[in-house]
């Protein structure tokens, strides 16, 4: 009979756990591969430490500074030992669990209650060691579930710390690019500011000489004042991306002494795809880090259906109870008790299937930014692709045209030369070819930030392949 009954009512809990059990909602999908029109090859790997290409130690000097104690890294870094923290606990909770636990109080016991005298009535001792041991069977897998939900997040703190690097990396490469850019243009605003000059003295000469007005010699102070604020304005951009770098670099106004003179090789031959790999994707962190949050939101998902289900423990206890402390440790005071627990909700008000609910809001929302960020992934690489491709025309455009002033600018000194032109005519020309060479500067500049940020988008320097534990594992040292 006894026998019957506990049958019955552990075919009973089954049932009403089966009935509480919600079913598989549906949920967003992600998107399809197959749909985002990439290209039928992979394209070639990118060296971890890409921006050596540009053969500038100090560009490698500054990023080795931000790599090693930037602060937005070591935020990163932090994230990742807390998911680290979180995974640990959850796979504490899957091992047998031991406590100890002992107390003692003089307490005075009551005659009226159920110790008789001589201890009812009196003042006494009373002491309690007690071993409890604990163990989650996990028969339906929530451990197991929140286990993988916390791997996953860490997997995703991994990545994230990759993206970061990644990032910061990119933005210390295109602020340097930038400050080539201001360092040549300066060089050149020097020499139209030296060339207005002497255009503004030889208009002078021109006024004395009563070849020129008053009006053509105003022109030409106003030229060379406008030539002047450009130069400041200039050396004024240089400070503030001197600036910006240590900031980048995780430096203070000290290091900005230390940044000489960028010299990059703005042409330097990046291993840049024609079109669309077809392994973006697995190139990118953040894509992985995206995917790795869906992974733990179905983890969490089925943590939270496993919890309609019956919870079933193993439970132990050793230790010694006794009134009087010399009785403590007697072995009339030793108790102990071993035997099973389980715990099955029944009716909760609808808490557990409104946190099922919220789980699987969490899973639309981790596929949703997922499907997100892989569009704009897409759109990202494809728009620097076309920038890529337009600025080399245009740059090809742009060195023609420049090459012609420089023909003209030669014409003109001939003529000049042999009494046939003007001083002022050739300072004409050679201002035309220092416009000219100004503008090809800024091409070479916007080419080369334009083939970094292809290169950040392919995923700059990241292994898919190392995945985010070795990411890890080779992090600096806090």
């Amino acid at each position: 009979m006894e026998r019957w009954s506990v049958t019955t009512v552990t075919a009973a809990v089954l049932v009403l756990a089966s009935c509480a059990a919600p079913r598989e909602p549906g949920n967003i999908a992600p998107i399809a591969v197959p749909s985002l029109g990439l290209a039928a090859e992979a394209a070639a790997p990118i060296d971890a430490q890409w921006w050596k290409t540009f053969g500038d130690p100090q560009l490698d000097r500054i990023l080795g500074d931000a790599l090693a104690g930037s602060p937005t890294l070591e935020a990163a870094l932090a994230r990742v030992r807390l998911a680290e923290s979180a995974l640990a606990v959850s796979e504490a909770a899957r091992r047998p669990q031991l406590t100890l636990d002992a107390n003692g109080q003089i307490q005075r016991l009551s005659d009226a209650y159920i110790i008789p005298p001589p201890y009812g009535g009196s003042t006494r001792w009373i002491g309690q060691a007690q071993a409890n041991l604990g163990w989650d069977l996990d028969f339906w897998g929530r451990q197991a579930a929140a286990v993988g939900q916390a791997r996953a997040e860490t997997d995703a703190a991994g990545l994230d710390y990759a993206a970061a690097s990644l990032a910061l990396a990119g933005s210390i490469a295109q602020t340097y690019i930038e400050l080539t850019r201001v360092e040549r243009q300066f060089g050149l605003a020097q020499r139209v500011l030296v060339e207005r000059e002497q255009a503004l003295l030889l208009v002078g000469l021109r006024v004395r000489s009563e070849l020129a007005g008053e009006r053509d010699a105003r022109a030409a102070e106003i030229l060379r004042a406008e030539a002047q604020q450009v130069l400041v304005r200039v050396q004024g951009q240089r400070e503030m991306l001197v600036h910006a770098l240590a900031l980048l670099a995780g430096q203070g106004a000290d290091y900005y002494a230390t940044i000489r003179p960028p010299t990059p090789a703005l042409d330097a031959v990046l291993p840049l795809p024609a079109e669309l790999p077809a392994d973006l994707l697995a190139r990118r962190p953040d894509i992985l880090s995206t995917q790795a949050r869906v992974d733990a939101a179905l983890a969490g998902r089925e943590t939270a259906r496993t919890a309609f289900y019956p919870n079933f423990n193993l439970i132990g206890l050793a230790g010694a109870q006794a009134i009087g402390l010399n009785h403590l440790f007697g072995k009339d005071a030793v108790t102990y008790g071993a035997g099973a627990a389980v715990h099955l909700p029944i009716f909760d008000g609808g808490r557990l299937r409104a946190e099922y609910a919220g789980a699987n809001a969490r899973v639309d929302a981790a596929i949703a930014d997922y499907n997100q960020a892989v569009l704009s992934a897409v759109r990202e690489t494809a728009d620097a692709l076309t920038r890529v491709a337009n600025l080399s025309a245009t740059l090809d455009v742009q060195r023609t045209a420049a090459a012609g002033t420089a023909e003209l600018r030669r014409l003109d000194e001939v003529r000049f030369i042999s009494g046939l032109g003007s001083r002022l005519e050739l300072i004409d020309a050679e201002l035309r070819l220092l416009s000219a060479r100004q503008e090809t500067v800024d091409l070479e500049a916007d080419q080369a930030v334009a083939r970094i940020r292809l290169l950040l988008a392919l995923g700059g320097g990241f292994d898919s392949e190392a995945g985010s534990a070795a990411l890890v594992d080779t992090r600096p040292s806090p």
